[in-house]
């Protein structure tokens, strides 16, 4: 938050605080940083000079003060001390460090949709703790929200009204930011926790867009578009612009309350903060560390590769032994789930963003399907073993291949010799069956 020195005209102690720093000025008056004797740091706004005069301006801040004690929660400024009798009514605030949302967008550009769903989920939270003692904000905007390293924190409860109270000080006169105000503040109607939703709604139109979801103008433009047009959402992320709508409705019964908005915004932060996860190359797992990098790599391999690696896998022949065709078909189902599982879930990270207001699934989520969780340990195929690796696979086929040729080899020149040697013996036993009968008694006379 920025800061700026003293002037002369400020005050230096106002109470039991020393003032150290400007932090701004508002409608109302000077906001200073300054701290106890203890060295807490605290917001003090001073009244204005003029407000401090009208005395049904000072009956209606002691009423905002009174109401700003009850609030309780964490996303809002808790009240420190005030003074109502002091000739420049102040109070003081819990000091919190950060800048606004509307100067980290006007400098760092909008924001992603996990950290605008975030943002507003926190801040309905604190809506709710607000509207449960009877209090609405009215003046929900950027510049109100300070982004604290705890979570943001809604501030300046300054012109903040009870329940049901009417939003003109004076005759025509409306209290709050144009472009930021609800069509009921606009037309003087009594104001509910749904003022403050609409108010929230266009801040996340803002935080996404970083700009305001009615454009700009003067006043009395800002406040006919507010009451009569339908507001830009162009450049709000599909995840949320539903949402978004929903809270700008004109009809204050058509928006959603805080409770159902912390509760929607934290689905969608949750979803879109995972999908970002998925979106990033995965790292080593532990588990893979004494793999050959030959593993690794094949996880980002092209289909084709992948599909030759499930054919050769599944392809051993059947006499190459148990272990050889168990390890060879581990391997393909293995090889072939893990990519299709990682393909599967980088196709639904990068579908198109939906789920709004209705909860429509994700477009394509259903399909590849978001990890529940890290995987831990080795991958195992669907026996219970883990896949053997295809370098090894490859090793044992071309082994494989070698036995196989060299016992063929070996069969093939033991029939090669076996063959000559019986038909010599085939041959062997005629001569001697002919001889045999040449020597037999009334031979000679048969062979004459």
């Amino acid at each position: 938050m920025a800061m700026m020195r003293l002037r002369r005209e400020d005050p230096r102690v106002v109470g039991s605080f020393r003032l150290h720093r400007r932090l701004g000025a508002g409608g109302m008056g000077v906001v200073y940083l300054g701290s106890d004797r203890r060295g807490q740091r605290v917001a003090l706004k001073v009244i204005r000079p003029d407000l401090a005069e009208d005395q049904e301006f000072r009956s209606r801040f002691a009423r905002e003060v009174s109401a700003a004690r009850r609030i309780r929660g964490g996303c809002t400024a808790r009240l420190v001390a005030a003074d109502l009798e002091a000739e420049r009514p102040w109070f003081a605030t819990q000091y919190v460090p950060g800048p606004s949302l509307h100067d980290k967008v006007a400098e760092d550009g909008p924001l992603f949709a996990s950290e605008v769903a975030s943002v507003g989920a926190a801040l309905s939270e604190g809506l709710l703790a607000v509207h449960e003692a009877g209090v609405v904000h009215r003046d929900l905007k950027p510049s109100n929200i300070l982004l604290s390293p705890k979570g943001p924190r809604i501030i300046d409860f300054g012109i903040a009204w009870a329940t049901g109270a009417s939003t003109l000080t004076h005759v025509g006169t409306a209290v709050g930011s144009p472009g930021f105000l609800a069509p009921e503040q606009v037309r003087g109607a009594a104001v509910t926790p749904a003022t403050d939703v609409f108010a929230l709604g266009a801040t996340l139109a803002y935080a996404a867009t970083q700009d305001s979801p009615f454009g700009h103008g003067s006043s009395e433009v800002m406040l006919y578009r507010v009451v009569h047009e339908e507001p830009h959402l162009h450049g709000v992320p599909d995840a949320l612009a539903p949402l978004v709508r929903a809270c700008l409705a004109k009809d204050p019964e058509e928006r959603p309350s805080t409770l159902q908005l912390s509760l929607r915004l934290k689905e969608i932060a949750a979803r879109e903060a995972q999908g970002m996860g998925e979106a990033r190359p995965p790292a080593p797992r532990a588990a893979e560390a004494d793999r050959p990098t030959g593993r690794l790599a094949d996880d980002y391999d092209y289909p084709e590769q992948r599909t030759q690696r499930r054919t050769q896998g599944t392809s051993a022949p059947r006499g190459g032994g148990r272990g050889g065709a168990g390890g060879s078909g581990g391997g393909g189902v293995g090889g072939g789930k893990g990519s299709s599982s990682r393909s599967g879930a980088r196709s639904g990270s990068r579908a198109g963003q939906s789920g709004g207001w209705t909860g429509a699934p994700r477009s394509g989520a259903g399909r590849g399907g978001p990890r529940t969780g890290p995987r831990t340990g080795p991958r195992t195929t669907g026996t219970g073993r883990r896949p053997a690796n295809p370098r090894l696979l490859r090793q044992r086929l071309f082994v494989f291949v070698v036995v196989t040729l060299l016992v063929a080899l070996a069969i093939a020149a033991a029939q090669g010799c076996q063959g000559p040697a019986r038909g010599l013996e085939r041959s062997g036993s005629g001569a001697d069956v002919r001889q045999e009968q040449a020597y037999r008694p009334g031979g000679v006379g048969v062979g004459g």
